[in-house]
């Protein structure tokens, strides 16, 4: 693993290094901190930070939470020390290079022949930015999302003024077919969000189908793969890779919002939008005489809602891509790691008396709950389980997280449990960081022990 104790220096002394031919400056005194003082306060902040989980353990399986790769750290340090602002060329004109050619590998990664983009802080904002440019291609047209999608979707709704519909999801928490075309016969939809990587189950929606059906229909088409996009990278229908057909369906699509704060190993928050016509770059258009001076070429500022936004966080992925590379040898086999881990995991599940799998997993989210016989005992057993596995000693403490589902959802995929309840809370662990694939045979022998009454 790269060493960031001895790499960290290199970005103070490239700094410095850069910053020597401007001339020596005196710092204002008001600015002076005493070392002892900040010593302390950082002692303070050590201890503090203390209160967190282990997020960067192998047995943290729980929340959509892990450190950063080390070449992001470097990157993004090494950026902040300049703290460049790529809303503007003016402001970052090293990093919003940067930040351009990582828009075109990302859309080569999803298949754009052409493309108008950026990053964003968060996946929220860049679907935001989506769902605003549907309205405005599609003005008084309703957007439509399934029940099971991120709840980003109806709340963004609610901001930029839309009719927001849910449409049912099937057995398998997948965009329900039927119920989106009976809506879309209706002609009130402009734009149908599909999902790649639900939040919950790392559900695929049937995308090719939806893109047909959109098209049928006049119908523009949005992904949120936010949690999913970067497994394009292993959609080949092998063994330890992922469906190919639902991410091959990506070149045909509007428009493609993807975290890399989740499976691109970088920091919080760095999300991204694309879009396949770049003329939607029209509803950006605005006024600013104090900002873009400095060239003729597209500020991003000029493509994007938010203004203010850290170069740094685009160094962070440029230099990460460098040395892990979009491309099945590169990230990829990260990305199978974590595929293997959920595929051995959901096989443990399969021949297990004591857990039982709610579903099959399609990324790498794996879903399960203690054997019991009625939704309550189900519920119950599930939140034991929770607290158990964290409440052993550190070196053995597995961490998980819940996901409510209902009665309804449970007969659905075959559970026959008696229903004295209408939800329950289940089991449902991320197998997000590779070093997790090696785990899971133990993590699940001690969460079955766990689980017994």
């Amino acid at each position: 693993m790269t060493d960031l104790a001895a790499w960290l220096p290199r970005a103070v002394e490239a700094n410095l290094r850069w910053m020597a031919p401007f001339g020596a400056f005196q710092q204002h005194p008001s600015l002076a901190v005493d070392d002892e003082i900040l010593a302390s306060a950082f002692n303070r902040l050590a201890e503090r930070l203390t209160d967190n989980y282990p997020f960067g353990h192998p047995r943290y399986v729980g929340q959509m939470l892990k450190p950063p790769h080390p070449a992001a750290v470097l990157g993004y340090v090494s950026a902040m020390l300049i703290n460049p602002n790529n809303h503007a060329l003016d402001g970052g004109p090293a990093t919003a290079q940067m930040e351009k050619e990582i828009m075109a590998r990302l859309a080569g990664m999803f298949g754009m022949a052409e493309h108008l983009g950026h990053l964003t802080s968060s996946g929220t904002i860049a679907n935001l930015e989506a769902l605003w440019v549907a309205r405005q291609s599609h003005p008084g047209k309703a957007i439509a999302y399934s029940a099971d999608a991120h709840y980003t979707h109806s709340r963004m709704c609610q901001v930029i003024g839309v009719d927001g519909i849910a449409i049912a999801a099937d057995d398998a928490g997948r965009m329900d077919l039927a119920d989106l075309e009976r809506h879309l016969s209706t002609g009130r939809i402009g734009t149908v969000v599909a999902t790649l990587g639900t939040t919950g189950l790392g559900a695929l929606d049937p995308l090719p189908s939806i893109v047909a059906l959109a098209r049928a229909h006049g119908t523009r088409v949005h992904v949120d793969t936010a949690y999913g996009g970067f497994f394009a990278l292993i959609a080949d229908d092998s063994a330890d890779g992922v469906a190919r057909a639902p991410f091959a369906a990506l070149a045909d699509v509007d428009s493609i919002v993807v975290d890399p704060h989740k499976h691109g190993l970088q920091p919080y928050g760095c999300g991204a939008v694309l879009f396949a016509d770049p003329s939607v770059g029209r509803f950006y258009v605005h006024d600013s005489p104090y900002t873009y001076f400095s060239s003729d070429e597209v500020h991003l500022g000029e493509i994007s809602l938010e203004c203010s936004r850290a170069g740094a966080a685009a160094a962070a992925l440029w230099l990460t891509l460098e040395v892990i590379p979009l491309t099945d040898a590169g990230l990829g086999q990260v990305l199978r790691a974590n595929r293997r881990g959920a595929l051995e995991w959901a096989g443990l599940l399969a021949t297990s008396d004591d857990l039982v799998a709610y579903q099959a997993p399609e990324l790498d989210i794996v879903t399960y709950f203690p054997a019991r016989g009625s939704m309550s005992d189900v519920d119950q057993a599930s939140q034991a389980l929770f607290h158990a596995a964290s409440e052993l000693p550190p070196a053995e403490q597995i961490h998980l997280a819940t996901y409510a589902v209902t009665a309804a959802a449970l007969a659905a995929r075959g559970h026959r449990i008696t229903a004295d309840a209408t939800t329950a809370r289940i089991i449902r662990s991320t197998v997000m960081k590779p070093e997790s694939s090696t785990y899971i045979g133990d993590i699940h022998r001690r969460l079955v022990s766990l689980s017994r009454p």
